[in-house]
């Protein structure tokens, strides 16, 4: 555990050389890798989701790419397709950008459903299908999706099947001024700090093996099923919520708040959950897994608010 929480640590630090700030985006990032996990982000451009995830796979010495979604995208342009081939008289794969440890998926909302959904099994299965034929994905894999909330045009809502399928949604905002101050200086001097390889595959998954084995007590596993319970039957916990949520919290919602807190855990150096780790994660793990109500839209309310009124109603054990 001691090795897994230094080597977080380690990559960190890395990361920092080419980041000013943005430490909920770098923590975010670590927690969807150690629980081998999906993460989805939102955000204006700009705000260095791209050098993140780039940045994590060069301190890793792992494979990177990235896929712009837009509306004209086919599903062979991501996982890949068959070519015919003249000289061997037979059908050959051309891997597509897939066959990558870490992916960003830029502007996932962009892209019809039907792109999107090429991802399900990738994300869910590690595995990918073109003709007759599965390939498994190389280990670790993570998929790093963005979404702009400002443009509305030209998207896509996701699904809430593929939603689900990302373990963390993280909202990144604007840097402070001392950090926004500090990235133009950084800019100025002009040479471009480089990210060292601090780990490999085979850490990483010690990683995510140190992080599974973190102990979780009955009663915070309770207080997980409450968390996610409240947003199917609300009313159980004097929660005045019927009207507000259209589509509640799967025991995905549950796994994914374990999962997530055994990483929170572990970045804190310590080998067992507290109820503060869960708190600390609900809201990046039920933000997208609780849809409301046309009317509760209508209202302007945000699922936001709905996390954070569970979370001040059930009791902390």
């Amino acid at each position: 555990m001691e090795h897994a929480s230094a080597t977080a640590e380690a990559i960190k630090g890395e990361l920092r050389k080419v980041i000013v700030g943005q430490e909920v985006l770098v923590d975010r990032l670590l927690m969807a890798l150690m629980a081998n996990g999906h993460i989805l982000l939102e955000g204006v451009p700009g705000l260095a989701k791209t050098t993140a995830i780039s940045g994590l796979a060069q301190s890793l010495a792992l494979y990177f790419k990235r896929i712009q979604f837009t509306p004209d995208l086919l599903p062979s342009d991501l996982i890949g397709s068959q070519i015919y081939h003249q000289k061997q008289n037979d059908f050959v794969v051309k891997p597509g950008p897939i066959f990558a440890n870490f992916v960003l998926a830029d502007e996932i909302n962009r892209s019809p459903a039907k792109v999107q959904s090429a991802l399900l099994e990738a994300m869910q299965e590690r595995q990918v299908t073109i003709g007759d034929q599965t390939f498994v994905l190389d280990r670790p894999f993570l998929v790093m999706a963005t979404q702009n909330p400002i443009e509305q045009e030209g998207t896509y809502p996701l699904p809430e099947a593929q939603v689900d399928r990302f373990l963390l949604k993280t909202v990144i905002d604007y840097p402070t001024p001392d950090e926004e101050l500090e990235i133009i200086e950084r800019k100025e001097v002009g040479a471009a700090a480089m990210i060292e390889p601090v780990a490999n595959a085979e850490q990483v998954q010690q990683m995510q093996a140190a992080t599974a084995a973190v102990h979780v007590d009955e009663s915070i596993k309770k207080y997980i099923v409450d968390l996610v319970i409240a947003t199917r039957d609300p009313a159980a916990f004097d929660l005045d919520l019927i009207e507000t949520i259209a589509f509640w919290a799967s025991p995905r919602a549950s796994l994914g708040l374990m999962s997530s807190s055994r990483a929170m855990a572990v970045l804190e150096g310590r080998a067992y959950v507290i109820p503060e780790d869960v708190k600390a994660v609900a809201m990046d793990v039920l933000r997208h897994r609780v849809s409301l109500t046309f009317e509760a839209q209508a209202d302007q309310v945000r699922p936001e608010e709905v996390v954070e009124k569970i979370l001040e109603t059930i009791d902390v054990p």
